[in-house]
């Protein structure tokens, strides 16, 4: 597939510089046949019939294994969620964590993990994202470090295999902001949460939970889909591997629309990505300041030039076609650049400023 071509399949890129896939990324034409057509069925065929449960139920397996596959894990560590926020409450209500235990987070954390920590019970150690900072705080009484592979603040990647291996604590990692904007792999990692809507450019509500070792984890907010057989007390068989942790029911249309999502992306797209990533960065350096960690991603952080705030700026550039974001109480803009971006889409932005 040529750029050109994958370009083309986002209607929405003809009218507009798409710099927020970091909040949701740009839907596809096939991501909305493929929804559409489910939705059709659904619409003239009803959602009761075996047939439809039978489709379901394959949808979820399959794309189990795509999503495995896209990490690098098994498909027994895959439970289908709605969002990043599930996969992180799941883990937290399922170890049991107790007011004398610590989780070690950063500063730079969305609520989205900060959340779900908070209501864990657990003390909550927060440290600067910074790797011998993280170490450093690491006790005895250290249960979970629970941060993101890539911040949403300022693109900065922390070396979360390195943290796990070093730590010897285990690891939960927020993948809203990695998986599908850089190579991800999950080996030597406990959990990973995956957002389908941001850079798999899925359908709303849609994500994955991985768990290494799912029998160990304890499902502690259980759904239909965690039990194999139960008793009326509500005792129940839990189902074989991470699938005792799907939380809801996914609809067939977005289960069809996240697998397409995800099978249509070249296999260019990290490459482009981060080099576009480095040219943004480039533009704006002459202009304002960049923050530019020395390991980063696509997110693209700048502080905008001028005394204007950056509510303001932002809004401005939304009335002349140009979706970026502010991080709120940083000053700061964010641009997500993703493997749809184009050098116009930069130019755009820039002179925008």
């Amino acid at each position: 597939m040529t750029y050109d071509e994958a370009r083309a399949m986002f209607p929405v890129l003809e009218r507009i510089a798409y710099l927020n896939a970091g909040t949701f990324g740009p839907l596809s034409i096939g991501v909305m046949e493929a929804v559409s057509a489910q939705q059709r069925r659904d619409l003239e065929e009803g959602r009761i019939s075996p047939a439809y449960f039978e489709r379901m139920l394959t949808l979820r397996v399959d794309l189990r294994a795509q999503i495995a596959t896209f990490v690098s894990a098994e498909p027994s560590q895959v439970a289908l969620t709605s969002s990043t926020t599930d996969g992180c409450n799941i883990v937290l209500a399922g170890l049991d964590l107790q007011p004398g235990d610590e989780v070690i987070t950063t500063t730079d954390e969305h609520f989205g993990l900060l959340g779900p920590l908070h209501a864990s019970g657990a003390k909550v150690v927060v440290v600067s994202p910074d790797a011998d900072a993280i170490l450093t705080a690491v006790t005895p009484r250290t249960k979970l470090i629970a941060i993101s592979q890539v911040l949403w603040t300022t693109g900065q990647i922390l070396p979360v295999q390195e943290l796990r291996e070093r730590s010897g604590a285990p690891i939960l990692v927020d993948g809203a902001q990695s998986v599908g904007a850089i190579p991800v792999d999950f080996a030597g990692l406990d959990f990973l949460t995956i957002s389908g809507q941001k850079w798999l450019c899925g359908p709303d509500s849609t994500g994955a939970l991985v768990v290494a070792d799912p029998e160990r984890l304890r499902v502690g907010r259980p759904s239909y889909f965690a039990q194999a057989g139960y008793e009326p007390d509500g005792t129940f068989v839990a189902r074989a591997g991470a699938e005792r942790f799907d939380p809801n029911l996914i609809s067939v249309a977005s289960l069809a629309g996240l697998a397409l999502a995800i099978a249509q992306a070249p296999v260019w797209r990290y490459e482009r990505a981060t080099a576009l990533a480095e040219r943004l960065r480039e533009l704006l350096a002459t202009r304002c300041e960049v923050v530019t960690p020395a390991e980063r991603a696509t997110l693209v952080a700048f502080r905008p030039p001028g005394s204007g705030s950056a509510t303001d700026v932002v809004a401005r550039l939304a009335n002349a076609g140009v979706l970026v974001r502010e991080i709120p109480g940083t000053g700061l803009i964010r641009a997500s650049v993703g493997w749809w971006t184009s050098e116009n889409d930069l130019d755009r932005l820039v002179g925008g400023l």
